[in-house]
């Protein structure tokens, strides 16, 4: 086990689900590399825990109330936050993960992490269904806009005995995942003095004042992308089309536009300064010649004829005044993929490009995982497995880092 969890303090917080079991050993391995850590459990947690089993392996009294009944003594949420360096919350059911989200501080969990000021990791553990849900997927997207690092919970046989997304990630990833943390903290920031300008989402074309020509893009590539290098230390600015709000990373700043033009005139105000331009939305190639003033009626109108005209090429544009600046672009296709991808990457002046495919199932607008393959200027390239979009945006800014030292 590597040292480097050596004397760092570490907060264990414990939601009540099955998965709690897990905890027992995720606690173990984090004593016996050296952590000190102070275990805190939700009162349902002690229905699948026992603290006394908790406290015997950290050494520590569990904490689970505000105060102790029998003495009065208060336990502190503060001062727990002052003396970590790292709150880790495994396992996080769906009500835990969503009172984190919108401030629900009912129990000495939430509190202490409403209260933290150290960086906080969440390992997520449900059943698929509710891992898939609309309100899970809001509430897991505001963490990560908070600056949360989730922890993507693994595919299999779930409490429910349904086979799915949920379960949480076993204890030695996440420990593996821990440690990452606290090396990379350790180490000199690769993008530290670095501007990143990304673009993200899609762009509309408006019609009427109603209707517009647009795609499926949900922008989540783009911010996993920025969220990854305002990790990496760079001042990172994302230029974004009409996408949630709540996808923008703690520390990130955001321009937000609607058409091409828009994002192009954004790009250009942005990039002067900058030092690597990552192009990962998916602007529309074409916008309609003339806009209505007031919108089309279908009762006025048998047939229309929409005419089409070209949008500005914003990567192509910028990679005529490249100069010294790093330049990715990503390529969607569904066919003759790396032909299309290497004829861009020349075409654009670019040094790398992200090629991923409408034929790979989960690998496309409006999903939480992508493929991606990332191709170099000097012929090289390399593939991925289907990843989380947050996995598969540290993958692609591996692969950059690496070719900038």
């Amino acid at each position: 086990m590597s040292s480097c969890l050596s004397g760092k303090h570490i907060v264990l917080g414990i939601s009540g689900g099955i998965a709690a079991y897990k905890s027992v050993y995720l606690l173990r391995l984090l004593v016996k590399a050296g952590a000190e850590v102070q275990v805190v459990i939700t009162p349902n947690g002690k229905e699948f825990i026992t603290p006394v089993t908790l406290s015997s392996l950290s050494g520590n009294p569990v904490i689970s109330e505000f105060f102790t009944a029998n003495t009065g003594e208060w336990h502190s949420h503060v001062d727990i936050g002052q003396w970590a360096d790292l709150m880790v919350i495994a396992p996080a059911t769906a009500s835990t993960i969503a009172k984190m989200a919108n401030g629900v501080a009912d129990n000495m969990l939430i509190t202490t992490y409403l209260s933290a000021k150290e960086h906080v990791m969440v390992a997520p553990a449900m059943d698929l269904d509710m891992w898939a849900h609309p309100a899970t997927q809001r509430n897991i997207a505001t963490l990560r806009a908070d600056g949360v690092d989730i922890i993507e919970p693994g595919s299999g046989e779930l409490a429910s005995h349904l086979c799915g997304k949920g379960r949480m990630e076993e204890p030695e990833k996440i420990v593996e995942a821990i440690e990452e943390y606290f090396r990379s903290e350790e180490a000199p920031l690769p993008l530290a003095g670095k501007k990143v300008m990304i673009t993200a989402g899609p762009t509309y074309e408006a019609i009427d004042p109603v209707r517009f020509i647009g795609n499926h893009s949900s922008g989540k590539m783009g911010f996993a992308l920025a969220r990854e290098c305002r990790r990496l230390g760079a001042d990172t600015v994302v230029v974004a089309g009409p996408v949630n709000k709540s996808l923008t990373p703690e520390g990130v700043r955001r321009v937000d536009v609607v058409t091409a033009r828009e994002m192009l005139a954004a790009c250009e105000a942005e990039f002067e300064d900058t030092d690597i331009c990552i192009f990962a939305a998916a602007v529309a190639d074409y916008a309609p010649a003339e806009c209505a003033e007031r919108k089309i009626k279908r009762e006025n109108v048998e047939e229309m004829d929409l005419r089409l005209v070209r949008n500005p090429d914003i990567a192509a544009t910028l990679g005529k005044r490249k100069g010294e600046r790093t330049m990715i672009g990503f390529a969607l296709e569904s066919d003759h993929g790396q032909e299309n991808a290497c004829r861009k990457l020349k075409a654009k002046n670019f040094d790398w490009i992200v090629l991923n495919s409408l034929s790979d199932e989960g690998a496309c607008f409006n999903t939480d995982t992508n493929k991606v393959t990332v191709f170099g200027a000097d012929s090289s390239s390399v593939s991925f497995p289907l990843e989380s979009k947050d996995k598969v945006a540290k993958d692609i800014m591996n692969v950059i880092v690496a070719g900038l030292l």
